[in-house]
Formats: structure tokens, C-alpha cells, sequence
């Protein structure tokens, strides 16, 4: 009898799980299935709470319907009648001390049309001229591996990106635009410029692709996304789930592996799942020369803080659904939220429920980092009271510190991944690494790494 075990219960394994477990029951294999969580509840980075009345998600808040629309897990699972859509609003910049509306005929602050960049209330006449290279300007020298940062700066100009697309793409994908590639953020931009001539032409083109579903973007569930992760748990009735069982080793033995529970116990598999983040993949394999493809994988730091108030979503100064900080200098966090407007189910009473991200790419994080939760609560309610003008005192809060586990994708990242796997793969066969830290943050990717990771496996074992 073949054993699989996989590593971590977040969104991740347990796509994999789900689809190892359908597999097992069509085709009637003898086959045991392990999933080890260290922590007392799966999810990983999906952890909704209950706080005072609201419904607050202490990790990823949403998934891309876009996204979702093309899979097929929300119909597997049974979900069709919890699903819930984001609210419609505009989304703002904060900068010179007001909110900003990002052009609403955009793609991650990129402008859709000539209209939208001519509309702009976020770039000056001399800034909306420069942007307009990008019409008569070829690509020479850009490919995928790239610089985003440095590709969108030379087609349209420092301060279109700077000031517009800057905020939105940094605070999306964790990082400086300059240390990420046009194919670990936005790929089809190349394409677009090879195809249309330009990169406005090309999302003009397609923009309903992006404006699928009208306003509907993102979706969650009536309950929160721990919905998601409890129809995967009871889906799994045939399964063994090994809750607050943290593995502290893995050693290769012939043609299998003796995997060590923290407690002492031994269990032999055959086929091993890591889809924890690569930190810890690396400290259970223990290998030098994996350590040293390891080290070049790069994570950064997120402070999430909701703040809850007794007075009515109505007061926020502006329709929207939340603001991207442009200027570090204004205030400490990256972004705000306005959480119980874009998702209704996360405030029963109709009451304002914010949320701000304070991330390490901010030059004020390394003193935030040291605050404990009432000092990081107090920051919170300055940056809200600058710029919502909001100063009550709030009733509900929840913080949430990511420390150096948000997975930033550097130029060198698929690269620095390909050599990883080709490495393990020698060294230890069956064992796979899945999950945000290598192939993508959204919860989509991570399902579909999922079910990827454990098809490699179904190969192996027909």
C-alpha cells in the first residue's frame, strides 16, 4: 500500500488532498492519505474570526471571480449558494493629503483607454503627454524576465507609474516594481505591446476580459472564506487529518521517506506534499546544498489591522471601497480597506469595519514591527482619523501579524524555483513543494497548484 502524506492544511494541501482522495475513491486504490497541520485549525493563511459583530478575515480576504469563474472547485464543493460578491465602489489614492480617484477605465492603474489617462486627477498635462510614447515606441530589448517596473516606466513615463500604477501593483504584489518581472506580475503586457504596438491598445483591447462579471471581481462566501476551507475538511471523510501534528524531519530510507512528528512519532510514506511555506521546507529537509538554492527564495512582512466603530459605514467621506497610500511620508499604513462596504456579510449592523495593511516594503515598518498590539492599534487610529477625518473610539479590533511570510517574486524568482525543484528531484524524488512561496498568492493559483502537485503524483503512482 502507497502512503502520501502532505504537509501543511492551507488552501493549498488541501486542493491537493481533495483531488488524491478523488482519485482514490474512482478508482478504488489502496492508497493511504495523510494531512499534517502543526496549528489546531487548517486554513493557513485563510483565518476568519468573529470580532464584536463583524466578520473579519485575519488573512486573504477575497478570490479573483475571474479567476474562480474558470475552475470548478466552488461547484465541487457544494458552494453555488454561499457565494457572495464585493459591494461596487471606486478605489482611491491618498496623496497630498486627499483621496484620489484611481481612473475607473483601468487595469491595475494602467489606463484602458486615451480617455482614461486624459481623465486622470492623479497625473499632471506634462505627465499625460510622456505616457503617450507608449503609442509610438517599439520594443527592442524588453522580455518577460524583465523588470515591470523598468518595462512600464520606459512605454509610459516615470510619473504614470510612479503616482498611479506604482500604488496599485506594489501594494497587489508585495514589493518594489523594479525587483519584480513582467512575467511573475502582469505577462500579457509584453504581449500586448508585441501585438497592439501598445500597451493602452492592448487593455483597451481586452478590457472585458478584466471587466467580466461587471463590478463583480471578487467573491467570498456568506460565512467568510473559512466556508471554503471547511466544505474541503468534510469533503476529505476518508482521510486522515492529523490536527497540532507539526513534522520535525524527513530522512530518505531506500525508496521511501521516515517522516518525524514533533512528538516522536515515526510514519513511512512514499510520496511527500510540502505545501508549507519554503522556510520551513527547508528546515525539515536539512540539506545543504537545497538550503542553498532555498536562500534565494525572498518573503516580506504584512501587519494587518481591522478596526470596528459603532457608527454607520455612511460616514466614509467618499463612495468607495478603500484607498492605496502614495507617499510613505502621509501615513504609516500602505492601504486601507473599508471592509463592511465592499463585502456587506462582514457587518451585520451595517457598521463601519475598516482594514489597514502596514507592509515591510514601508520605510516606518522596522518601528512598527516592535509595537505591541495596543501601540499598533493607536497608529491605526491615526492614519484613519488623517484620512478619513474618522476620530471615534473603536469597538471591535483585530491584528494580525505576518511576519516574513508574504511571498515576494524578485526577478530572479522562476528561475531561483526551476533550479530548486530540478535539485530536489534529484535528491529526493517524491517529494514536491507546492504553495504561494513558489507559483502564485492568490487563492485560485494555490488551488490549482494543489491539483496540479497531486496529478504529478496520480502519474507516478498508474
Amino acid at each position: 500500500m502507497k502512503t502520501v502524506l502532505v504537509i501543511g492544511g492551507g488552501v493549498t494541501g488541501l486542493s491537493a488532498m481533495f483531488e488524491l482522495h478523488k482519485w482514490r475513491k474512482a478508482t478504488q486504490s489502496d492508497m493511504r492519505l495523510i494531512l499534517a497541520e502543526e496549528s489546531a485549525e487548517l486554513g493557513g493563511k485563510i483565518c476568519t474570526v468573529k470580532a464584536s459583530d463583524f466578520v473579519v478575515e485575519a488573512g486573504a480576504d477575497s478570490i479573483v471571480a475571474r479567476k474562480a469563474n474558470k475552475m470548478t472547485f466552488i461547484e465541487e464543493l457544494g458552494l453555488e449558494n454561499e457565494v457572495v460578491y464585493n459591494a461596487t465602489g471606486r478605489s482611491f489614492i491618498y496623496t497630498e493629503g486627499e483621496l484620489k480617484s484611481i481612473p475607473v477605465d483601468s487595469v491595475f492603474g494602467i489606463p484602458a483607454s486615451v480617455e482614461s489617462l486624459a481623465k486622470s486627477t492623479l497625473i499632471s498635462a506634462e505627465g499625460k503627454v510622456e505616457a503617450l510614447k507608449d503609442f509610438y515606441t517599439k520594443n527592442e530589448t524588453f522580455t518577460k524576465n524583465d523588470s515591470v517596473g523598468s518595462f512600464l516606466e520606459h512605454f509610459l513615463g516615470k510619473e504614470l507609474v510612479e503616482k498611479q500604477i506604482g500604488p496599485v501593483l506594489s501594494g497587489v504584489y508585495s514589493g518594489k516594481l523594479s525587483d519584480l518581472t513582467i512575467a511573475s506580475t502582469l505577462p500579457y503586457l509584453l504581449d500586448y505591446k508585441e501585438k497592439y504596438g501598445s500597451i493602452i491598445k492592448g487593455f483597451e483591447v481586452n478590457k472585458e476580459k478584466f471587466q467580466s462579471g461587471g463590478d463583480k471581481k471578487f467573491l467570498s462566501f456568506k460565512g467568510g472564506l473559512k466556508t471554503l476551507i471547511d466544505a474541503f475538511e468534510e469533503k476529505l471523510e476518508e482521510v486522515e487529518i492529523l490536527k497540532n501534528r507539526k513534522v520535525s524531519k524527513i530522512e530518505k530510507m531506500n525508496n521511501r521517506y521516515n517522516v518525524t512528528y514533533i512528538n516522536g512519532e515515526i510514519v513511512e510514506v512514499d510520496h511527500v506534499v510540502l505545501s508549507i511555506p519554503h522556510t520551513a521546507a527547508e528546515k525539515l529537509l536539512n540539506d545543504q546544498e537545497l538550503s542553498n538554492e532555498f536562500a534565494k527564495l525572498k518573503s516580506s512582512s504584512l501587519i494587518s489591522v481591522y478596526v470596528g466603530f459603532r457608527i454607520p459605514d455612511r460616514m466614509l467621506p467618499k463612495e468607495g471601497t478603500g484607498f492605496i497610500t502614495a507617499n510613505n511620508d502621509e501615513l504609516s499604513c500602505n492601504a486601507c480597506t473599508w471592509t463592511s462596504r465592499k463585502w456587506e456579510h462582514t457587518s451585520e449592523n451595517r457598521n463601519l469595519l475598516v482594514r489597514l495593511f502596514y507592509k515591510s516594503s514601508h520605510p516606518s515598518f522596522a518601528v512598527l514591527r516592535k509595537l505591541d498590539e495596543e501601540e499598533l492599534l493607536q497608529v491605526a487610529l491615526d492614519d484613519i482619523s488623517k484620512s478619513l477625518g474618522i476620530t471615534a473610539k473603536p469597538i471591535a479590533s483585530e491584528i494580525t501579524n505576518w511576519s516574513d511570510s508574504m511571498p515576494n517574486y524578485l526577478i530572479n524568482h522562476p528561475k531561483s524555483v526551476e533550479k530548486l525543484e530540478k535539485k530536489l528531484a534529484e535528491t529526493y524524488p517524491e517529494v514536491f513543494l507546492a504553495g504561494c512561496s513558489y507559483y502564485g498568492v492568490g487563492i485560485p493559483d494555490c488551488i490549482e497548484n494543489g491539483k496540479m502537485t497531486a496529478e504529478r503524483i496520480i502519474q507516478n503512482l498508474k
